[in-house]
């Protein structure tokens, strides 16, 4: 089991991290109004896309669509801190953690108000769709996160 993710307050965020707000809405929650532990997945995973366009520069559909590209997740792992709600508006932080050879690491937590609700933890491997093989970050790539990374100190 790994260890608990820790999120940094939400008054300790730096001005430069990108912070993406998320209605929780029914289609999220299970009969009893809570958000479904999957579909918290689920809303990361279109805070990232959006991410690579608002933060770095990046269109994440050409990445994989055109460059053909893969950024699938090797590792994937959350901490459920609070119970998210129907009509919660969740505010998830895209934090950089490590800028490897062909992975990249980030912390993705998510706040209600200033409560933290949910810590994730993410590696995002880059393959080569076309010989499915892992593929150092593309160079683009590594210089947006190295920025952005600088701009989240």
């Amino acid at each position: 089991m790994s260890a608990r993710i820790t999120p940094p307050a939400r008054a300790r965020l730096a001005a430069g991290v990108h912070v993406a707000p998320v209605k929780i809405r029914f289609a999220h929650c299970d009969p009893a109004g809570i958000v479904y532990f999957a579909r918290w997945f689920d809303m990361i995973n279109g805070v990232i896309e959006d991410f690579f366009g608002a933060a770095l520069g990046l269109d994440y559909h050409v990445l994989i669509r055109d460059r053909r590209v893969g950024l699938g997740y090797g590792q994937a792992h959350a901490d459920y801190l609070k119970p998210g709600m129907m009509g919660d508006v969740v505010d998830f932080a895209v934090l950089v953690e490590r800028i490897g050879g062909a992975s990249l690491g980030l912390m993705v937590p998510g706040y209600r108000g200033d409560e933290p609700v949910i810590a994730a933890r993410l590696v995002i491997v880059t393959t080569d769709l076309n010989a499915h093989r892992a593929i150092r970050l593309p160079d683009d790539l590594r210089a947006a996160l190295a920025a952005y990374e600088e701009r989240c100190r």
